[in-house]
C-alpha cells in the first residue's frame, strides 16, 4: 500500500509520523479572520498580507489536492525523563540564560525542508510525475489545522499540535501534492478541562483557549518582534533570551514527549545551559560562529543583545549573589557606551534601580 510505503520512507528519514489531509480548510477561515482582525498577529504583517490564502492550499500551490503532513520530534537525544522539571527549575535561576529547547540544535527549517524534499522524490519515483512543494513554517500554511485533520494530533489550548504519544515537542512539515492519496483520520482531542498551559503563560498571552495574542507572547517578543520590548512586559520575560516553553513545560501530555531520532537537534554546548555572563562575553563574531546553521541566527546580533539586556535586568532585580551581581553589572556597563539605538535603552533599563 502506497501510504504504508510513504510512512516507511518517512521514518527512515527521521520523521515520527505521517498523515494525509484534504485541502478544504474553509471551516478554519472565520477563526483566522477573527484572529487577524483582533491584531493578535502583532507585527507579523505577512500573516495579514496572505489573509485567507493560508486556508486555501490550492490557491497557494495550484493543482494541490492533498497535503502530506509530517511530525518530527525534537527533544535532544540525551533528554532526561524529568526534563520538564529540570527546565522549569532553570527558569528560577536568574543568572542563567534560557534558550527554547527547539532552538538549541540545528535550524529545523533546514533539516525538515531537505528531508521532506527527499520524501517527495521517493514518492515521485513510485508514482511517476508528481507536482509538489514542501513547507515547514516557511509560507502561509495552516500547519496545525492540517496536522489535526490528518491525525498528527489535535490543537491544544495553547494552539500547538498535541499527540497522546508525543506531547507537543515536535516540528511540523508539509508536502502539497497533486495526487489523491488516501486520507488519514483525525484523532480526538484530549485537553478536556485542563487549563495548565493558560495558567502557566508568564504574560497571559493565551487570552482564551485556542487563542494567542502574539503581542504578549515571549516567543514573539524575543524572536519575531524587531523593536523595543514593552517596558511593562520586560519583568515577565525572566531569563528567557530566545523563545519560551512554559506552556509546554506545564502540559501533562509532554511527559510522553519523544527524543529526536536525529543528531541535528542535540543541544550545542554553548546554547544548552549558558549563563548570562558567558553570553555577554561574546562579540558579534562569536555570535555568528555559535549560531551558524541555527534558527537563532536570523534574529541578528542586536536583537540577541536586546534580549540579553532584558534578562540581565531581571537578574539584577533578582536573588543574585554579590559577586555575580557585580560581574553582570560590569558587563552591562562595558557594553552600554557603544550599544546601538535598539540595545542601549534596554541596557539602561537593566542598570536602573529597581
Amino acid at each position: 500500500m502506497l501510504l504504508e510505503q510513504l510512512q516507511g520512507w518517512a521514518h527512515a528519514l527521521g520523521f515520527s509520523q505521517i498523515g494525509v489531509a484534504d485541502i478544504d480548510l474553509s471551516a478554519a477561515e472565520a477563526g483566522l479572520l477573527a484572529w487577524l482582525e483582533a491584531g493578535f498577529h502583532g507585527g507579523m504583517g505577512y500573516m495579514a498580507a496572505h489573509g485567507l490564502r493560508r486556508a486555501r492550499p490550492a490557491e497557494l500551490v495550484p493543482g494541490t489536492v492533498r497535503v502530506i503532513t509530517a511530525r518530527m520530534d525534537y527533544l535532544p537525544r540525551d533528554t532526561p525523563a524529568d526534563w520538564q522539571q529540570d527546565e522549569s527549575a532553570r527558569l528560577l535561576q536568574p543568572g542563567q540564560a534560557v534558550v527554547s529547547v527547539y532552538a538549541r540544535g540545528r535550524d529545523y527549517h533546514k533539516v525538515l525542508r531537505q528531508r521532506l524534499q527527499k520524501l517527495a522524490l521517493q514518492l515521485q519515483q513510485a508514482v511517476g510525475p508528481l507536482g509538489h512543494r514542501v513547507f515547514t513554517d516557511s509560507a502561509p500554511v495552516l500547519e496545525v489545522e492540517l496536522a489535526s485533520r490528518s491525525g498528527i494530533g489535535w490543537r491544544g489550548k495553547h494552539t500547538l499540535a498535541l499527540h497522546r504519544d508525543a506531547g507537543s515537542m515536535f516540528f511540523l512539515g508539509e508536502i502539497f501534492v497533486d495526487i489523491a492519496l488516501p486520507l488519514t483520520a483525525p484523532v480526538a482531542a484530549h485537553c478536556g478541562s485542563c487549563q495548565a498551559c493558560i495558567t502557566a503563560c508568564p504574560t497571559g498571552a493565551i487570552v482564551a483557549p485556542y487563542r494567542v495574542d502574539a503581542r504578549r507572547c515571549i516567543s514573539y517578543l524575543t524572536i519575531e518582534h524587531d523593536g523595543p520590548i514593552p517596558t511593562e512586559l520586560r519583568p515577565l520575560v525572566g531569563n528567557r533570551i530566545y523563545g519560551c516553553d512554559d506552556c509546554q513545560l506545564a502540559c501533562p501530555w509532554n511527559k510522553y514527549a519523544q527524543p529526536a531520532m536525529l543528531a541535528d537537534f542535540d543541544a550545542r554546548p554553548a546554547l544548552a545551559r549558558p549563563s548570562l555572563l558567558a553570553l555577554w562575553a561574546w562579540n558579534e563574531t562569536d555570535f555568528l560562529r555559535h549560531t551558524e546553521g541555527s534558527a537563532i541566527r536570523r534574529i541578528g546580533w542586536q536583537r540577541w543583545r536586546r534580549n540579553l539586556a532584558v534578562s540581565s535586568g531581571n537578574a539584577l532585580r533578582g536573588p543574585l549573589d554579590d559577586s555575580e551581581r557585580r560581574a553582570l553589572t560590569a558587563a552591562l556597563q562595558v557594553v552600554l557606551p557603544d550599544a546601538d539605538a535598539l540595545v542601549q535603552p534596554h541596557i539602561a533599563w537593566a542598570l536602573a534601580p529597581a
